[in-house]
């Protein structure tokens, strides 16, 4: 008689059951969503839940099925979380959209997902108008808040609140494969034309069981986790699944990122872990030490999404008395790549931990061959992992080498311990008489000096050279400092070719959507002879 072997059981890796653990398991648990007017609104995760079901059965009262794009157009607030669940649970794919980009860029993005409804906070109803009028593919907009006085205009525009109270029938959740398509977002498109990455359910689920890791996000149900970090940006990292999972509270500011408003949410809800990209974090600390003001309950910032200062990562964890876990991501990746360890003693600003367990990195070199000494050694970082972009949407060829790889654009050196340092950007690199000159290096030795907020380096054209070395600065507050203190972190440290020829102050570093610095904003404007 052949032997039959065991088997387990085919439970699908879908998103819903995200929220349906929270509610069933830890119902109570808390959202709190930051209003314009200074209030705070609040739900439990049994309520979330509720609600993400009968927006499901909304969605499909407006004929959205299995595969269909729903753009979102929000803050980080409760009911954008309820869209997501209620989207991506019933099998539709939820495109967010970032509305701090015009329009016509949004549009166009909307054309390519063919999303025939977007769901918008009630302020940005007038963005997600202009959004319809060049994508006449919008049939409908359902906002967050009451309905326009002035009547809906051409575009249907619908109530949130009204259509969920006339919902009395219900949608299956999870009745698709775990390979389904959950989630679309465009690329900041900061060193290129924006590129849609698609999410499937299981990359989600596999990416958010990544972040719970200890040495990575580790939170429990003690924890109250403020995302800074926007929901239409890589899907606010993966925060509002991995969060509602172990029942930890989730405090969603809204669309007020300010010092003033962060220090004022984190003190009165009790926050421990607040997640962000480095600017965020210049405005918190620079509010509590021009108050004089503590956050007691804060105990942990995970900074991502562009290089952390070190001088800032000083003044954080000295100033608010917090420990900093930087990380290394991008879009392609759901975003998490890798991450400090909060109890390393050896955490430094420009070092980004290790990669967690779910990815892996390769080092190539400048030919694509992988380099013979993949520790202690500069080249050109590849990734590979169930959560990695394996073809952009909309293209018919892999974004993958021919073994699997996906070429990050970034150059990196991954030390003995493991530790990935990013080193800079190839598409940044400047070529200068022929030889390469690497902006990040000198960018990380600028940022060191206490009166610096940012840094930028970017190649200006030159008759005799190409091209040579332009630094612009942010400085911090009221600080002012010689051009010789700025460029003398850099003397003995890079070579001496490599000096930037000239400085530029700016009153405010030009920043893109995601708080990165916008470097194509600066070369249009700086790098001409």
């Amino acid at each position: 008689m052949p032997m039959i072997s065991g088997a387990m059981q085919d439970y699908a890796l879908t998103l819903d059951k995200f929220i349906d653990h929270a509610a069933k398991w830890h119902p109570t648990g808390k959202i709190v969503t930051a209003r314009e007017d200074g209030s705070t609104a609040r739900a439990s995760f049994a309520e979330i839940r509720e609600r993400a079901r009968r927006f499901s059965a909304l969605l499909a009262g407006l004929g959205i099925g299995v595969g269909d794009h729903v753009a979102t157009l929000a803050w980080n607030c409760q009911v954008h979380v309820e869209a997501w669940y209620g989207i991506m649970g019933m099998g539709a794919v939820c495109h967010t959209l970032n509305p701090r980009i015009t329009a016509a860029q949004l549009a166009a993005m909307v054309q390519q997902s063919h999303a025939k409804l977007i769901v918008a906070s009630a302020a940005l109803l007038p963005l997600a108008r202009d959004i319809a009028a060049r994508a006449p593919g919008i049939e409908a907009v359902l906002i967050d808040g009451d309905l326009p006085a002035n009547g809906n205009g051409a575009l249907r525009v619908l109530s949130i609140e009204a259509e969920l109270a006339a919902v009395t029938n219900e949608v299956p959740w999870g009745n698709f494969d775990e390979r389904t398509p959950a989630g679309l977002c465009f690329t900041s498109g900061t060193t290129g034309a924006p590129k849609g990455v698609t999410y499937t359910h299981r990359s989600n689920f596999l990416h958010a069981n990544r972040l719970l890791q200890a040495d990575v996000f580790g939170v429990t149900r003690r924890d109250v986790v403020l995302p800074a970090v926007p929901m239409f940006h890589a899907n606010a990292w993966g925060i509002p699944f991995a969060a509602p999972s172990v029942g930890a509270g989730l405090v969603m500011p809204g669309r007020n990122a300010d010092g003033a408003s962060l220090a004022r949410l984190i003190r009165d809800e009790g926050v421990t872990i607040a997640v962000g990209v480095p600017t965020v974090w210049v405005g918190l600390v620079d509010y509590v030490e021009r108050e004089g003001i503590e956050l007691p309950t804060l105990e942990r910032i995970m900074v991502g999404g562009a290089p952390m200062p070190p001088a800032l990562m000083q003044r954080i964890e000295t100033g608010l008395g917090v420990t900093v876990q930087t990380s290394w991501g991008m879009t392609e990746l759901s975003p998490l790549g890798t991450i400090s360890m909060a109890a390393d003693p050896e955490r430094e600003a420009g070092n980004s931990g290790r990669p967690t367990l779910g990815i892996d990195l390769m080092l190539y070199d400048a030919s694509g061959a992988p380099l013979p000494q993949q520790r202690g050694h500069e080249g050109h970082l590849y990734v590979r992992g169930p959560a990695v972009v394996e073809r952009y949407f909309g293209q018919q060829e892999s974004a993958t080498n021919a073994d699997g790889w996906f070429d990050t654009g970034d150059l990196a050196i991954i030390d003995e311990r493991g530790n990935l340092t990013i080193t800079g950007r190839s598409k940044d690199l400047i070529k200068s008489g022929g030889e390469w000159i690497n902006p990040a290096e000198i960018e990380a030795l600028v940022t060191t000096l206490p009166q610096v907020s940012f840094a930028a380096v970017i190649g200006r054209s030159d008759p005799k050279w190409g091209e040579r070395p332009l630094l612009l600065v942010e400085l911090r507050g009221n600080e002012s400092i010689e051009d010789e203190a700025l460029l003398a972190p850099l003397s003995g440290r890079i070579a001496p070719w490599w000096m930037p020829d000239a400085v530029i102050r700016l009153d405010n570093m030009p920043l893109a959507s995601t708080g990165k610095i916008d470097k194509i904003r600066l070369r249009a404007e700086y790098s001409g002879s």
